[in-house]
């Protein structure tokens, strides 16, 4: 990245976060478009921020980034400037020199180190992987009964092509000792308070060291976009975004279980074969939220879309897990009581979105019921009925779109 491009970036960064302290949105984005997402309180301000285009916006300090869900009918690979952005420090970095940026790697290991992005870039072998991100909270806010949180809609996950360097070996650069049991990860947002807890996360030494997790520095071929982590950031293919943390700077390797405020008792699941609990009712014990659930989407219809009886219209949409592999994807016209199996598209790996398609023809003018579910190879499949948790997370049901045949 030369200093022209740096500066530039810079600039508009620090420029479009620097909004009245009056208002949860910048001057800049005032009388902006308005949004509503489907479950009651759900108008939002709809607004392009820096490197991206209209976005839902949750909340701007700290930037709170919803991705419209209708982009996601466009591409399998989610553009940089259509991508989610999820911070929880509202000191957020808004001027990074490159030439100057360092990750340091330390803790219990034989040899620190402290690496520059060139040497990231020159000294270690690169890699590529395609690769869901997805908040915790995604879907929050079509929990029944409703949950405390972020009211989140669909639109809190893309897919992208992350270039970056094995974690693996980067640890092994520096030789964890004997007794290392995790590695903990911290980036440049910082809290407000000196009371508030930092927002760093861990994984288990053997999952850091398992060749999937990265530090990418690039995404979709470019620089990493400043909301989304510039310069590196941490990859955690088939984890919830909890653990990809941004502005990567330092990783340490421990000794112990770390129960930092964001490992516990924040972004906790209920500990059961289901991760729930009766609606209103406390987990008697938790463990940290980890893999994703098996998901999938209809992406080209809403509920306001109108079909014509009698004739073929083709139906689409994407699919992931947490890594298995998207077996098989069936779709339904008449709210489940009939399924005919989607065609899947191409393989983009078995982290990524996969497409499905399929053609379907209106049998009767009226509501039509549509839904979609996928199977993975490990077995697991889309439940039919909702479970509940009071973080609202992992939610996962077969969705239904409601579409008007005539």
């Amino acid at each position: 990245m030369n200093t022209e491009n740096f500066s530039n970036r810079r600039k508009i960064i620090t420029t479009a976060l620097a909004g009245g302290a009056s208002t949860l949105l910048p001057a800049w984005a005032l009388g902006a478009e308005k949004t509503t997402l489907p479950f009651a309180y759900g108008e939002r301000e709809l607004m392009a921020f820096p490197e991206k285009k209209p976005m839902i916006v949750l909340t701007s300090r700290p930037p709170q980034l919803e991705t419209p869900f209708k982009y996601f009918d466009n591409h399998v690979i989610t553009p940089n400037d259509e991508f989610f952005v999820r911070y929880h420090m509202a000191g957020i970095p808004t001027s990074i020199d490159p030439s100057t940026y360092r990750l340091k790697v330390g803790g219990n290991v034989e040899k620190p180190l402290e690496i520059s992005l060139e040497s990231l870039k020159k000294n270690f072998p690169s890699q590529r992987i395609v690769a869901v991100n997805q908040c915790s909270g995604n879907s929050r806010g079509l929990f029944e009964p409703r949950v405390n949180g972020g009211q989140l809609g669909n639109g809190a996950m893309g897919n992208a092509a992350w270039v970056g360097v094995s974690l693996k070996d980067i640890l092994n650069a520096v030789n964890p000792g004997k007794g290392a049991k995790q590695v903990s990860f911290n980036g440049l947002d910082q809290p407000v308070l000196p009371s508030d807890s930092d927002f760093v996360k861990s994984l288990n030494i053997d999952h850091a060291m398992d060749g999937n997790v990265m530090v990418a520095y690039q995404m979709n071929g470019t620089d990493i976009p400043f909301l989304n982590g510039y310069p590196i950031k941490l990859i955690v293919p088939g984890y919830y975004g909890t653990y990809w943390v941004k502005h990567l700077s330092e990783i340490n390797v421990i000794n112990d279980v770390y129960n930092g405020y964001w490992m516990n008792p924040a972004y906790r699941i209920p500990d059961n074969d289901c991760n729930c609990v009766e609606p209103g009712k406390a987990p008697s014990k938790t463990i940290p939220i980890n893999q994703f659930t098996i998901r999938s989407f209809i992406t080209n219809f809403t509920d306001s879309s109108v079909v014509t009886v009698g004739k073929p219209i083709q139906a689409r949409g994407i699919a992931f897990d947490a890594g298995y592999g998207i077996k098989k994807v069936l779709f339904s016209q008449d709210n489940g009581q009939s399924w005919t199996e989607a065609r899947l598209g191409q393989d983009l790996g078995r982290f990524s979105f996969r497409e499905w398609r399929t053609e379907f023809t209106p049998r009767h003018a009226g509501t039509l019921d549509l839904r979609v579910r996928a199977f993975n190879h490990a077995g697991q499949v889309q439940p039919m009925t909702a479970t509940w948790m009071p973080a609202g997370y992992m939610r996962n049901i077969v969705e239904t779109v409601k579409v008007t045949a005539v």
